[in-house]
C-alpha cells in the first residue's frame, strides 16, 4: 500500500508538470484539461500517506514537498476561475441597458439525432444570437425551416466532418464571410453585426481541432491565435465565440486572451464546464466566449443538457463603450508576440501538411 501510494504520488506529480513542456503533442497538451483532478487526487494520496505512514524520513519529506508543489502548480491555473478571484469581466451598469442582447452557442454533436430538443431549448432561451458548432447537414434541415422564420440573418456551412457551423442572428449582418483560417475543412465566421441602435461588433465564431489520440495541437493553436490578431486589429469591439476545444486556464488560452485583449466572463465566477455532458467527473470548459472591454456582463448562464455531449452556453451582454476603461484589458508582452507568430507559422505549416494529404486521399479516391 505504501509503495502504491508513492508511485500513485509520483504519477500525479508528473501529469502536473508535463503540461509546462511548450509543446504541441497531443500526449502532453491533453494534461492542460485535468487540473483539477490532479490537484485533487495529489492532495488524497498526500492526506492518505501522512494519515497512514507519516512522513519520518528525509526523503518522505521531500516527497511531500515535492507534491505539495505540483499541487500548488494546478492551483494557481484553476484560482481564477472560482468566486475567491475577483472578475476580470465587470457587470452592467444600466438597470434597463439600451443596448443589450443574448448570445447562445452551442455544441449539438453532429451524431447526436435530438434535434427537436435543441429547438426547443432554442425556442425557449430565444437569444438574439445563436451559434451552432458539428451540424451536418441533417441538422441543417431539420433547424433551418423554422430558425429562419425568427432569425432573418444567417450563415450557415453545415459540414459531414463534424466541423460544420452555422450562425443566426435577429440583427442585421453588415458583413458575412465564411473562412478556412488553417485548414480546408475547419471554416470560421466573420461578420459585422449591426445593433438596433446602431452600434455595431464584430464576431467571430470557432471550432478548431482538439489535441486528441495521435493529433497534435498546432493547428488548433495556429486558428486561435490568428483569430487572436484579427479581433486586435479591428476597428470595431469584437466578440469571439465558438467551441475553442481548449480549457479556459491553458497557456493557449490566455495567449489568446493577452493578444487579443478581450475579456474572459468566468474569471472570478467558476468553470461554466460544458464538456462532457455524459460524464459528471469529467468536465471542462471548452465553450467559451471573450469580448471586448466595450461590452458588460448581464448574465451568463449554462444550459440544460438536449443530447449531446456538450452543455449550451447563454450570456446576455451591454454594449457601454463610454466605460470600457473600467475594465483592466489584458495586453501582451514581446514574447507573447513573438511566441504567437512562432505557434502560427508552425500551425500554417501542419495545416498545408493536411490539406495537401487529403487532397492527394480525394485524388487516390476519385
Amino acid at each position: 500500500m505504501k509503495t502504491a501510494l508513492q508511485i500513485t504520488g509520483y504519477i500525479l506529480t508528473l501529469l502536473s508538470f508535463l503540461p509546462l513542456i511548450k509543446t504541441p503533442l497531443w500526449w502532453i497538451r491533453i494534461f492542460d484539461f485535468p487540473r483539477l483532478h490532479v490537484a485533487l487526487l495529489l492532495t488524497l494520496t498526500l492526506a492518505a500517506f501522512g494519515l497512514l505512514y507519516g512522513f519520518h524520513s528525509t526523503p518522505e519529506i521531500i516527497m511531500a514537498v515535492i507534491w505539495v508543489v505540483a499541487i500548488v502548480n494546478e492551483v494557481r491555473y484553476i484560482y481564477n476561475f472560482t468566486p475567491i478571484a475577483k472578475p476580470e469581466a465587470l457587470r452592467n451598469t444600466q438597470l434597463k441597458p439600451l443596448n443589450s442582447f443574448s448570445l447562445m452557442i452551442a455544441n449539438v454533436r453532429m451524431a447526436n439525432k435530438k434535434h427537436k430538443k435543441f429547438l426547443r431549448l432554442v425556442l425557449s432561451q430565444d437569444p438574439d444570437i445563436l451559434v451552432v458548432n458539428e451540424p451536418n447537414e441533417a441538422w441543417h434541415k431539420s433547424l433551418s425551416p423554422e430558425l429562419d422564420q425568427i432569425y432573418p440573418y444567417s450563415i450557415k456551412k453545415p459540414l459531414e466532418n463534424t466541423y460544420g457551423m452555422m450562425m443566426y442572428s435577429k440583427f442585421k449582418l453588415l458583413t458575412s464571410e465564411v473562412r478556412f483560417l488553417v485548414e480546408d475543412g475547419i471554416p470560421s465566421f466573420y461578420s459585422t453585426i449591426e445593433l438596433p441602435s446602431g452600434a455595431v461588433f464584430d464576431f467571430f465564431t470557432v471550432h478548431p481541432q482538439p489535441p486528441r489520440l495521435l493529433k497534435n495541437t498546432e493547428t488548433r493553436e495556429a486558428e486561435l491565435l490568428i483569430v487572436a490578431k484579427q479581433a486586435k486589429k479591428t476597428p470595431n469591439p469584437c466578440i469571439v465565440a465558438g467551441d475553442l476545444n481548449d480549457v479556459a486556464w491553458s497557456n493557449t488560452t490566455q495567449l489568446f486572451k493577452n493578444i487579443s485583449g478581450l475579456l474572459d466572463p468566468r474569471v472570478g465566477r467558476g468553470f461554466y464546464n460544458t464538456y462532457n455532458a455524459f460524464i459528471p467527473l469529467f468536465r471542462y470548459p471548452l465553450d467559451h466566449v471573450f469580448y471586448d472591454p466595450a461590452f458588460r456582463l448581464i448574465n451568463m448562464k449554462r444550459l440544460p443538457k438536449f443530447g449531446s455531449d456538450h452543455f449550451p452556453i447563454l450570456i446576455s451582454l451591454s454594449y457601454e463603450p463610454h466605460k470600457q476603461e473600467a475594465q483592466d484589458q489584458p495586453v501582451a508582452t514581446h514574447e507573447d508576440h513573438k511566441e504567437a507568430n512562432e505557434l502560427i507559422e508552425e500551425g500554417l505549416e501542419k495545416g498545408e501538411e493536411k490539406n495537401e494529404e487529403k487532397k492527394e486521399n480525394s485524388s487516390v479516391e476519385k
